[in-house]
């Protein structure tokens, strides 16, 4: 969204998206104190438009409102609040994403049963992949495993300070 819209402005003579391609990727409440004025800038209504990454950002982030709701049916409210706005907003990407998220809202919906994600899996599967990478692949797979239980078994290695 940022890309296409930074282009078209662009080629108007306008420079406000240049160098904000990394500000739009905080949350709200993560903006550093030296990003956030030129966030506070690019956030807010300014010469009587909007930007529509600025849109696209504020969508994306009340769409994490979702993971904060206490059930189901909460969960589903907000889902249906969300979508319809993404849906107004008249933004592609968005509605791409908004309409593939609709796909698999039975499954979003299931975390709210179990509260559980595979996010720890894939962390560790992520760590293992980096792994084999680095290494350039192994040849001996008990020395693979090795290593993966040495990166990824969480092992304290420095020396007790009390000895």
């Amino acid at each position: 969204m940022r890309r296409a819209e930074h282009r078209r402005l662009r080629a108007q003579g306008d420079d406000t998206l240049t160098g904000s391609k990394y500000v739009w990727l905080y949350g709200e409440e993560n903006v550093p104190d030296r990003h956030q004025a030129r966030f506070t800038e690019l956030t807010r209504r300014g010469a009587g438009r909007r930007l529509k990454t600025a849109r696209a950002w504020a969508l994306k982030e009340s769409l994490r409102d979702l993971w904060r709701c206490r059930s189901r049916v909460a969960a589903e409210a907000q889902w249906h609040w969300w979508y319809g706005w993404a849906t107004r907003a008249r933004l592609g990407p968005v509605l791409e994403v908004a309409r593939m998220l609709k796909r698999h809202l039975p499954n979003v919906l299931t975390y709210f049963r179990h509260r559980i994600t595979s996010a720890m899996s894939e962390g560790i599967a992520s760590k293992i992949q980096a792994l084999k990478k680095a290494a350039n692949g192994f040849r001996n797979r008990e020395h693979f495993k090795t290593a993966i239980y040495f990166h990824c078994g969480g092992l304290d290695l420095y020396p007790n300070p009390t000895h």
